[in-house]
């Protein structure tokens, strides 16, 4: 039986303005109409013995984590919910352990979500490779074939072949990311593949190397389960054990260190997307090389790529650069300057803007909401509520809200009152007052809210009751 383990925890600023920190880049769609996350868990569809997913992501995404593997039929082994983000090692420990407690040591498949593969079958051929070897006991990783000397992977250095048809080869060492010269002599040896962070192996097997090689981490990881807590459909890990483990990747854990490691080559159209150019180069393009998503209009421009969300976005007389359009943020940036963008990032929380954590529009499990207008004592927003779906018994502080119904029912609990408005009607929450947003109906419910107060922070929320267990904003 196969695991997948997928690791849903990355932040992926490099990708900023698509990817932010509350909604990042395996949770979007930037390669076609699935997430990455989506298209991580579909190309494993027909792969022999595969079994229900182990899903590990941040606290923070745990919905709309959810929320997309209903969106594909897919029921988890586990979400596992990381309280903060300690690198690869833990999080596959976390997994391996809880694989053990539910299947009779299964194969493991660690598959970051986040990568873009070409070719399925010859992918899903690779994957049968690495079960033969993991049955035996080794410790997989797939080395990506390069085809240029690409400075941002870290690459393996191949040891001994061990078989000529599927070149699977022993591992001499993994090496950190070269400069330019370095990575041209290796791409021109041919003895190196870039490090993808697939691996595969046997849950025992792994949990053994983790004792043997970081004793000290997988301790504090069995810790974390066991004092954990079951929240809904996630395991959420103990915060105050977890956050004590030691930050570290299952490269220099365990793959660098284990005599048992093999790196199979894979060659079938991979990237990871790690930067506007990695989406350039894998997206199609039109007669003059420009990758184009949105309304756009050109002329005299080559070799770009240029994203809108929602206004024109034109350009003239530019090459090989990139814009992207969102509703709250422009980028401009050569293409080959994109690995900068996160120095924005860092500018963007040094300064405390929203900007680097959400995008306008925010997603909660009930739906979501989008800021229309904003000044200094109101706010309006248009809130989407799923069928079904309701917002916490929740009292604020610091605003009152008017809503007005545009489509759909809803009911409304404000104070002792219970009310029911269908479109074109509205109501008001006066400040202080108790109150709840449900939505009865089997179409989406769609309200305009005005916030008045002094202070319209989403901070300002006191919940006394939330299906979701959730607490009251810090």
């Amino acid at each position: 039986m196969i695991v997948p383990v997928i690791l849903a925890g990355g932040s992926g600023t490099r990708l900023w303005p698509l990817s932010r920190e509350l909604f990042p880049k395996q949770l979007i769609n930037v390669e076609n109409a699935h997430t990455m996350l989506q298209n991580t868990l579909l190309r494993l569809d027909g792969v022999e013995g595969i079994s229900s997913p182990i899903i590990v992501c941040n606290e923070a995404h745990r919905f709309m984590t959810a929320e997309q593997l209903r969106q594909i039929k897919i029921e988890p082994e586990a979400i596992v919910l990381e309280p903060v983000g300690k690198n690869t090692a833990p999080a596959i420990a976390i997994a391996a352990l809880k694989a053990m407690e539910q299947k009779n040591d299964p194969i493991l498949l660690i598959l970051p979500a986040d990568h873009v593969i070409g070719n399925i079958p010859q992918f899903q051929s690779v994957i049968k490779t690495g079960y033969e070897y993991a049955q035996k006991d080794k410790l997989i990783t797939f080395g990506i074939v390069p085809d240029s000397p690409e400075i941002g992977y870290g690459y393996i250095k191949k040891g001994d072949l061990l078989d000529t048809n599927t070149g699977a080869s022993g591992i001499d060492s993994f090496v950190e990311k070269p400069d330019l010269e370095t990575a041209k002599k290796y791409v021109d040896s041919g003895m190196y593949c870039w490090n993808s962070g697939m691996f595969m192996f046997k849950a025992s097997v792994i949990i053994r190397e983790l004792e043997k090689h970081a004793a000290d981490l997988l301790t504090p990881c069995r810790d974390s389960i066991a004092a954990g807590i079951q929240d809904l459909d996630f395991l959420r890990l103990d915060k105050d054990i977890f956050s004590r483990i030691l930050s570290d990747s299952i490269d220099y854990a365990v793959m660098e260190k284990t005599l048992n490691g093999i790196v199979i080559p894979f060659n079938g159209g991979w990237s990871d997307l790690g930067s506007f150019d990695a989406l350039w180069q894998t997206g199609d393009k039109d007669e003059n090389l420009n990758v184009i998503k949105g309304d756009v209009l050109l002329h005299d421009v080559k070799e770009s790529y240029i994203y809108s969300e929602s206004s024109l976005v034109t350009a003239v007389g530019i090459e090989k650069f990139v814009i992207v359009e969102t509703k709250d943020a422009v980028l401009v940036c050569p293409r080959d300057r994109v690995q900068d963008v996160k120095k924005i990032v860092l500018q963007l929380k040094d300064q405390s803007r929203n900007e680097s954590v959400n995008h306008r529009k925010v997603y909660r499990p009930w739906g979501s909401y989008e800021t229309i207008d904003i000044e200094s004592r109101f706010q309006v927003k248009r809130i989407t509520v799923t069928p079904g779906a309701k917002l916490s018994l929740q009292k604020h502080f610091h605003r009152a809200e008017h809503w007005v119904v545009v489509s759909g029912t809803a009911i409304i609990i404000r104070g002792e009152e219970k009310v029911l408005l269908k479109e074109d009607e509205s109501t008001y929450i006066p400040l202080g007052t108790l109150h709840r947003l449900e939505n009865p109906g089997k179409i989406p419910l769609e309200l305009i809210e005005v916030q008045s107060g002094s202070y319209l922070g989403e901070d300002d929320i006191v919940r006394f009751d939330d299906v979701y267990g959730r607490k009251e904003e810090k």
